[in-house]
């Protein structure tokens, strides 16, 4: 029981927390005689995830040092350490994965609601307020499971052993940036009893400021998951730049190293965009201030703001997972990474044009049709970089002798799907096809391609990849490639089908739909339920590998980047030794070359000339 009181005393102070604000909200709202209950519920939460985190832990790791005192800032410790703050790098990157699990499996279970709902043209499973709610919920929480389980999850664990650091550069900020996201995950459940919001993830005033009580609470939560989004990104700059091994120029990165820095870039200053327009929205809603919603406001504003987010975001998700990717594929090849540098170049391009691209989203809003012709070339143009990225990865495939392990086999799948993805996504890019295909099931085909097709699998391909090295066991191979055929062809199957209907104008975000569409969207919800019970597998290995699997050995891949040099898993401070980069990450067919040796060196800085 002691092991819980850590997540016992955070919400028993976060109780304590939301009341203290409640009372300073209610001494203000009499004061000035405008409505209580939202700004209670407003500034009662953000005591309340002070409470929180104060009692989770933060307080004894972090908070004493603010007033001089002394701090405990031990990481070590058995399977607890999981349940408050800590400051080991490897055990937030394990809070944020399984965290995000279980939040993928919810996310799942409304999908198969979803689809049972549409499997006939009839609305009989639920109300439309309760369909949105579901299908909002959903959106929401995949696109968090998209953005943090690589970025947060395995970039957490693993980038510090690849450029062969102790910690990232900023430990409590990094505990700070996962212990945020519980409340967000207590809100978006709590949401649908507090009349829900049917807005999708987009939250588009005036339909935002106008919701329920559950349309803050997402709103709450989705600002919160930006701050963490924020935070992330900061940390993994500083330490991308400021921790690597002597001998760790930038030349010598792992091409994942590389995507997760691009990713950051994007993180750190993109996200604030998002947060600004939430926050105005919760001050329409609070305040009464004039943003987004008539009279006085703009709503198409609040739709620039959000996508100048929400299309770089993509990038956030995508680029870690085209980096696990190529990481995978290089060393189940056994061969050198193909056209390397073209690939560090293509993410800053993509980084770069991730910026100026937005505003294909709103082909449709009514904005300047001067804009249409700049803003279509410009979307094409990202396709450049983006198939630097693919042709690597069919250079490195080419001629090897492959390994086709469990790992091997989802990377493979990303380039597949994301090809779907990526060609599909031209037709969105311009604009008299996009005219026709918007708000249909062809932009919902895409999307999913492009995310769950790249980065879900990529997660999935990284999960394995990773498995012996963050539990220091070995999954069962053969359950692992029941896993992944299972999930690929039904994956294919649902969103394939897709894009009938989609193509001859049925709408996204309906419950009810014209009968002509049901056979269609009764083969999609078939393949949809299959593909639900395909993780069944993977559910079962995870868990009793973990608890009874082989012991793996340190380096079961023979890998040769550093994260592979040290014990499964790793020690507390990572290496027993500190380690001295010498040669190329990816160095197969040289027998020459040996990518680092261990010992105490004199410096711990990067090397000269970086």
């Amino acid at each position: 029981m002691a092991a819980f009181m850590p997540l016992v005393r955070g919400a028993i102070y976060a109780a304590i927390g939301f009341v203290i604000g409640a009372g300073i909200s209610l001494g203000i709202t009499n004061m000035t005689g405008e409505d209580a209950q939202e700004p209670l519920i407003v500034l009662g939460y953000v005591f309340a995830v002070i409470g929180w985190l104060m009692g989770v832990g933060m307080w004894k790791a972090w908070g004493r040092n603010w007033f001089g005192k002394s701090t405990d800032l031990n990481p070590s410790g058995g399977w607890e350490r999981y349940l408050r703050f800590n400051i080991d790098h490897k055990v937030i990157g394990i809070q944020y994965i399984t965290s995000l699990v279980v939040v993928f499996l919810l996310a799942g279970i409304l999908a198969m609601l979803m689809r049972a709902e549409l499997a006939d043209s009839g609305q009989n499973v639920f109300t439309k307020t309760t369909y949105n709610t579901t299908m909002s919920l959903h959106g929401i929480m995949m696109v968090a499971v998209a953005v943090a389980t690589v970025m947060g999850g395995f970039s957490n664990f693993v980038l510090p052993l690849m450029i062969g650091a102790e910690d990232v550069a900023f430990p409590r900020i990094n505990a700070l940036s996962f212990w945020v996201i519980p409340p967000v995950v207590v809100l978006l459940l709590l949401s649908p009893l507090f009349g829900g919001f049917d807005t999708g993830w987009t939250a588009y005033p005036p339909l935002s400021t106008q919701t329920p009580v559950g349309g803050l609470l997402f709103e709450l939560a989705f600002l919160t998951f930006g701050i963490s989004s924020i935070l992330g990104g900061m940390n993994f700059i500083a330490t991308i730049i400021t921790q690597r091994a002597p001998g760790m120029t930038w030349g010598r990165l792992p091409i994942f190293v590389w995507s997760v820095l691009a990713a950051s870039i994007i993180s750190l200053t993109a996200t604030q965009w998002v947060a600004y327009g939430l926050l105005m929205i919760i001050f329409e809603r609070i305040f009464n201030m004039v943003f987004f919603s008539p009279p006085g406001g703009n709503a198409l504003l609040y739709q620039h703001v959000f996508w100048f987010y929400s299309h770089p975001a993509v990038y956030i998700m995508i680029l870690p997972a085209f980096g696990a990717e190529l990481e995978i594929i290089s060393h189940f090849s056994r061969k050198p990474l193909f056209a390397y540098r073209w690939v560090v170049r293509a993410f800053a391009l993509i980084v770069a044009l991730s910026f100026v691209v937005w505003a294909h989203h709103l082909f449709t809003s009514g904005m300047g049709e001067s804009l249409h012709g700049p803003f279509m070339i410009l979307t094409e143009l990202i396709s450049i970089p983006t198939g630097i990225v693919f042709l690597s990865a069919l250079g490195t495939l080419w001629r090897s002798k492959l390994r086709l392990k469990v790992p091997l086999l989802f990377a493979l799948g990303v380039v597949f799907n994301f090809t779907i993805g990526g060609l599909t996504g031209i037709f969105l890019a311009d604009v008299a096809t996009d005219i026709a295909l918007q708000d249909t099931y062809f932009v919902v085909a895409h999307f999913h391609y492009t995310i769950m097709g790249g980065e879900i699998f990529a997660i999935f391909a990284a999960g394995y990849y990773w498995f012996p090295k963050i539990t220091g066991r070995m999954y069962n191979e053969t359950l692992g490639r029941i896993h992944f055929g299972l999930m690929f062809i039904l994956y294919n199957i649902t969103f394939l089908a897709m894009f009938i209907p989609g193509t001859v104008g049925m709408n996204r975000r309906v419950a009810e739909y014209p009968p002509e569409f049901e056979s269609m969207n009764l083969i999609v919800s078939i393949a949809a339920f299959g593909l639900g019970l395909s993780f069944l597998p993977w559910i079962y290995n995870m868990l009793n590998s973990w608890i009874r699997g082989k012991k793996a050995p340190d380096n079961p891949w023979d890998a040769t980047t550093l994260e592979w040099q040290t014990t499964s898993p790793p020690p507390l401070e990572n290496f027993d030794e500190f380690p001295v980069v010498t040669g190329d990450p990816y160095g197969y067919g040289d027998e020459t070359v040996t990518h680092a040796r261990f010992g105490k060196p004199a410096h711990s800085a990067p090397a000269e000339g970086d």
